[in-house]
């Protein structure tokens, strides 16, 4: 039986780190091909290089990077548009580009509410992928970037509600909202501790954000028990692209 190749689209490197490398590493060590798209930063930055890191880790490949400054961090693409506030039909289109170059049974992206701290390149994230899986189907949409190609399903990275508060006691800073979803809205909960050890390391691979205190940096500091504790599980809500192949693309890969 074929692997489920899986493409991963997320907002800025490290995302792809925490919201799935667990499933990440666990296709890859399955023999599934694995990839990333980044949709902030440029290539010749740190934040790329950490990125190649982590990707190497997890057995994603090289990075693939749409290019866009990230919202709050102009120095990320210097010269280029912030993400939030390119055409959305270029940033569609770009996207496409690469779903029709990897040609992916499945696509994993952030939730429609960013993830837990709703960021705003995370949410325009889900808004271009969406949209994007559905185009590259299409064969008079950007007929330039190559044959169609339709995914069979996309999975969001998500939080329900029962894990939401644990995991924004650690991770969260204070006073921040945090954006979790009802538990049955979950339709995919993967324990990735076989997997934990390359999970945790291309999290700290991106050194620029444990050196910050971004959110590697918190995991960072945290005893190896309890950061253990907090990203050995990955919860997914599934989307179907094509629903008479529902039952034949399944986020744990088929050996």
């Amino acid at each position: 039986m074929p692997l489920s190749s899986l493409l991963a689209v997320f907002a800025h490197p490290d995302d792809e780190s925490l919201s799935a490398g667990g499933v990440l590493a666990q296709h890859a060590a399955a023999g599934a091909r694995t990839a990333v798209v980044t949709a902030t930063w440029a290539e010749d930055t740190q934040r790329a290089a950490e990125l190649a890191d982590a990707l190497h880790i997890l057995g994603a490949g090289a990075p693939r990077m749409l290019g866009y400054a990230d919202a709050r961090a102009p120095q990320s693409a210097p010269g280029s548009v912030r993400f939030c506030d390119a055409p959305l039909d270029e940033s569609v289109r770009r996207l496409v580009m690469h779903i029709r170059a990897f040609r992916p049974d499945i696509v994993v992206t952030h939730d429609a509410y960013g993830g837990l701290t709703g960021h705003p390149d995370h949410l325009h994230t889900h808004r271009v992928t969406t949209l994007a899986v559905e185009a590259a189907g299409l064969d008079r949409l950007y007929p330039d970037t190559g044959a169609p190609w339709q995914p069979s399903a996309l999975y969001l990275a998500t939080h329900p509600h029962s894990a939401a508060q644990v995991l924004g006691a650690h991770l969260v800073r204070g006073g921040r909202t945090m954006y979790s979803v009802p538990d049955e809205w979950v339709t995919a909960t993967v324990d990735v501790g076989p997997w934990l050890e390359q999970k945790i390391g291309a999290v700290l691979a991106h050194r620029t954000e444990v050196a910050r205190g971004a959110l590697p940096g918190r995991l960072a500091a945290l005893p190896p028990a309890d950061r253990a504790k907090l990203v050995s599980t990955e919860w997914y809500i599934r989307r179907d692209l094509v629903p008479t192949a529902a039952t034949q693309t399944q986020l744990t890969p088929r050996r």
